[in-house]
């Protein structure tokens, strides 16, 4: 029976040394063979559970929803597998779409052409911009005066507005990944100037307090695709940016 070391096994999967320790160390993908010399090595079958941890995780589940549904006394892999290759294909279909869709949009441009907005949504379609989170958030808020705050602001935001808030954002992701990875303790003085800049980054859209930022806060851990967001740029980081969030309030 062949057994790869950590290092093998993240060499040939993608998956990063960090990852897989993180891994290990909830439980989730444990390598199942001690070499006389100590080390902890990866069989073929713990490799295969791997990799149906992503394919799970490219779906968005979070990984303890993951462990429950792979441990299951009665788990049927190959069902469980069937229902993830659904999704996928799903997924597909709508990478397809914007494929295409940037590829008319890449023609505009080259023939000096400035499409209008409804031609721009006929090419995108309303989901290829959020459309998917923008109805949800219309549904639960939309007669809200956060909602109605967060529409006015964001229609005042010009392109370098946006541009702004992009890498603002991006950048606040990398530093909260590196303070979970550096151990900034919740409640620290470094901890609570990256909550200060969360709500700053959320006050460019509506007005923030303390119960506003902690539903947030909450949401993440408990909304598979916030979850994803956050633990696809370090594992384990939406609770880190939660309980980061908590602690600065006092909650």
């Amino acid at each position: 029976m062949d057994a790869r070391t950590v290092g093998l096994v993240a060499d040939l999967t993608g998956v990063s040394v960090r990852t897989l320790h993180h891994y290990d160390h909830i439980g989730l993908v444990v390598p199942s063979v001690r070499t006389p010399a100590g080390y902890r090595c990866y069989t073929d079958a713990d490799v295969e559970r791997l990799h149906l941890v992503l394919a799970f995780r490219a779906t968005g589940l979070p990984l303890e929803q993951i462990g429950a549904l792979l441990d299951a006394p009665a788990a049927d892999v190959l069902a469980l597998l069937e229902k993830q290759l659904a999704v996928l294909h799903d997924r597909a279909d709508q990478l397809r779409h914007t494929i295409k869709a940037v590829e008319e949009l890449m023609n505009a441009h080259r023939e000096g052409i400035q499409l209008t907005a409804e031609e721009q949504v006929e090419v995108f379609g309303t989901a290829v911009v959020g459309g998917e989170y923008e109805r949800e958030a219309r549904q639960r808020w939309g007669d809200t005066d956060v909602w109605r705050q967060s529409q006015r602001r964001s229609a005042q935001l010009t392109k370098q507005d946006w541009i702004a808030v992009r890498d603002e954002a991006e950048q606040l992701l990398a530093d909260l990944a590196q303070a979970k990875r550096s151990g900034v303790a919740p409640g620290s003085a470094a901890a609570c100037e990256l909550a200060r800049r969360h709500r700053a980054g959320i006050e460019r859209f509506y007005d923030c307090d303390d119960d506003m930022h902690l539903c947030l806060a909450q949401m993440y851990v408990q909304d598979a695709r916030f979850t994803a967001y956050y633990d696809d740029a370090e594992p384990g980081l939406a609770q880190y940016v939660h309980d980061l969030i908590a602690a600065a309030i006092g909650r």
